[in-house]
């Protein structure tokens, strides 16, 4: 637990400026937020971020049916070794591309700040930027200037913005995913957006005009890593879509009507110049969040049903799902080397699922509301660590609605499976010492699972748990220099990593960050980097 201390943050009181960690003090270094002005409703935001190469994103959180506001979850990806990836875990050393999730209901005032309307001009391509979305408008701030307000506004006049995914490798500029509550969804370039001095998207793409193909909102945005352009979107009715950045996104497009809402299914356009090109028919209800491992094979997928579920990309294949202990799930992420994926939800708990057994294999108490965000810490090693070699300890993050962060350590090999024990006079079958059925065999492939006994699986406890901010929590983001946590009226937060001075200023040649908002739906964070100069590039943030 985070240790007591004196030093008390100025903007929220109460709040302690740091927490102690086994490898020492993170410490509060500054804060970003938008124009007051624009912020006058107390629901959450949505964020997405590109994460740097070798880190993986999380995912947002969507509201309940009640209308009530969930928590974002915060998605890492990033470029490394060459290669992209979406993903919205932080793995240990893996590329990756962030996107970000959330739920808008409503427009605000569009009113900001003269410093909103800031000249980048002279953008360079070169730098750090956070990229958050408030109500009707989408804001980019000098992530390394510990100026508060941002540098640039752009603002929708249709629909809000609401979840968001970068991808540092793009080939013709267009790098940047904007998914819209109508269910809209444009692709455009972050640097034309820095360097135009207007408060309007430009050059952009334009996909599912006018809700033409699904009229639901958007959920999830992702790019497909080492997909030539290729990308995804989730809706709020359950179905996702693939397109190509390449093809006219004003194509006419067609799908046959779903004839079995239960069952995951896939159709095909019948034409070869249609966009999107594939519809996922993957759960009744909403899809909460989404999240590509960091080779793009895998696309984990949660959802309002409360089911997580695994499926081979390319395969257009189910390999395996499994349901929360209660409610829905909102938020998904991938280690870095994608054995392990990381889900939170309205249970309140932090569940790690295994790709090789295709089951949960541990979950973590702590939070004492839902868990808005989850990301694994792919700069951190594990003490004595060379940084060769297989992972053996994992850490991860949680940050929820009880605005807490919580860090967890997790080493596979020192997880004890829990035991049966015989009850008096019970069957000579459930001898003491036998392993709980849970663990007797791999899950078959396209099998979705119920939710096992909680005696049935090894419980985590949280390595630290600290009070961040005042209201709930949307996401989290992890860079090499810091760790960023963000609540859902749009407020983030920068937590530098021991032993890295008071300096946090990106090392990298290009980073990225965002945060997006929404009235039925907190933030929801993305990272995404372009430079390798570190074991793992550094992060870039963007909404």
């Amino acid at each position: 637990m985070a240790a007591t201390s004196t030093s008390i943050n100025a903007q929220s009181p109460g709040l302690k400026t740091y927490f102690k960690t086994p490898e020492g003090r993170y410490k509060l270094q500054y804060e970003k937020t938008h124009p007051a002005a624009i912020l006058h409703y107390s629901h959450g935001k949505a964020v997405s971020q590109e994460k740097p190469a070798n880190q993986a994103p999380s995912t947002p959180s969507t509201p309940s049916s009640g209308g009530g506001v969930r928590s974002a979850a915060a998605r890492l990806l990033g470029a490394g070794n060459g290669s992209r990836a979406l993903s919205f875990v932080g793995g240990n050393g893996v590329s990756r591309v962030v996107s970000g999730n959330s739920r808008t209901g409503g427009s605000l005032g569009s009113s900001i700040g003269s410093s909103s309307s800031q000249s980048t001009s002279n953008y360079d391509g070169k730098g750090a930027y956070l990229i958050f979305n408030a109500a009707d408008t989408l804001f980019i701030s000098d992530l390394n200037s510990q100026d508060k307000d941002p540098i640039k506004s752009i603002h929708f006049s249709n629909s809000n913005p609401v979840c968001h995914a970068f991808d540092a490798e793009a080939k013709d500029g267009h790098d940047l995913l904007i998914g819209l509550h109508s269910g809209d969804v444009y692709s455009v370039s972050l640097r034309q957006q820095l360097q135009d001095p207007g408060r309007k998207l430009v050059a952009a793409q334009h996909y599912n005009k006018d809700g033409t193909i699904n009229n639901s909102r958007c959920t999830g945005v992702a790019w497909v890593p080492e997909g030539d352009g290729a990308f995804v979107v989730g809706h709020a009715d359950g179905n996702l879509y693939v397109y190509e950045k390449s093809k006219d996104g004003t194509a006419d497009c067609s799908f046959p009507v779903i004839k079995d809402q239960t069952q995951f299914s896939v159709a095909h356009a019948r034409s070869s110049k249609s966009n999107p090109i594939a519809r996922w028919h993957i759960c009744q209800g909403s899809i909460n969040n989404i999240s590509f491992s960091t080779d793009g094979a895998y696309l984990a997928t949660v959802g309002r049903d409360g089911y997580l579920r695994v499926f081979d990309f390319t395969k257009e294949q189910l390999i395996f799902g499994g349901k929360s202990y209660y409610g829905a799930l909102l938020c998904c992420a991938w280690s870095s080397d994608g054995k392990y994926i990381l889900t939170g939800g309205e249970d309140d708990l932090v569940q790690v699922w295994s790709m090789e057994d295709r089951k949960i294999v541990a979950w973590g108490e702590g939070h004492n509301s839902w868990v808005s965000g989850v990301a694994f810490d792919s700069y951190w090693s594990a003490p004595n660590s060379d940084g060769t070699g297989e992972n053996v300890m994992y850490r991860f993050g949680s940050v929820g609605q009880d605005t807490q962060l919580l860090l967890w350590d997790l080493v596979m090999d020192e997880i004890v499976v829990p035991f049966r024990s015989c009850p008096p006079g019970g069957s000579p079958t459930l001898s003491s010492g036998s392993h709980s059925a849970h663990w007797d065999n791999i899950c078959p492939i396209g099998t979705l699972q119920p939710s096992p006994s909680m005696r049935d699986v090894p419980k985590l406890s949280p390595l630290v748990a600290h009070r961040v901010h005042v209201e709930p929590l949307s996401g989290l983001i992890f860079t090499n220099e810091s760790v960023l946590t963000v609540c859902r009226e749009g407020h983030i937060k920068i937590w530098v990593r021991p032993g890295n001075g008071e300096s946090t200023q990106s090392n990298s040649s290009e980073a990225v960050a965002g945060f997006a908002s929404s009235k039925d739906r907190p933030l929801t964070l993305s990272i995404k980097s372009t430079t390798s100069s570190y074991k793992q590039p550094s992060a870039v943030l963007f909404t």
